[in-house]
């Protein structure tokens, strides 16, 4: 269970990192339809892709603790599931996104309790043994 909940918690890790650094480098030319949107979402997009970088090297930090903190896995699962959230919000108030958009949201929405699974599945198996 450790094993798997590292391996998970490294690619959700790296993911981040990838996803943060390709944002961070393409501006509003990594968001479908954004192209247009100018230099004000261009800076947003800049500013949260270092900040989802940083988030995924929180992840890969976690990942390398011995024993995994289950309290460092909840914290990261839950504001990954608040940002399902959010997505949630505005496909109520706009609408559907970009179809690829929509697959996000269902990982943001679905992996979060894998991790609260295996995180509290860790934390009890080290406390008993």
């Amino acid at each position: 269970m450790a094993t798997l909940l590292r391996v998970l918690l490294l690619v959700m890790g790296v993911a981040c990192v990838a996803i943060g650094v390709f944002h961070f480098l393409l501006g509003i030319d990594s968001v479908p339809g954004e192209g247009s949107a100018g230099a004000t979402v261009d800076s947003r997009e800049r500013y949260y892709g270092a900040i989802f970088a940083g988030y995924g090297l929180a992840w890969i930090w976690v990942a390398r603790q011995t024993p995994i903190r289950a309290a460092a896995v909840r914290w990261l699962a839950g504001i990954f599931l608040l940002g399902g959230v959010g997505r949630l919000l505005s496909l109520a108030r706009y609408g559907p996104p970009h179809w690829f958009q929509t697959v996000l949201t269902v990982l943001e929405l679905a992996l979060p309790p894998v991790y609260l699974w295996l995180a509290t599945a860790d934390e009890r198996r080290a406390a008993s043994g």
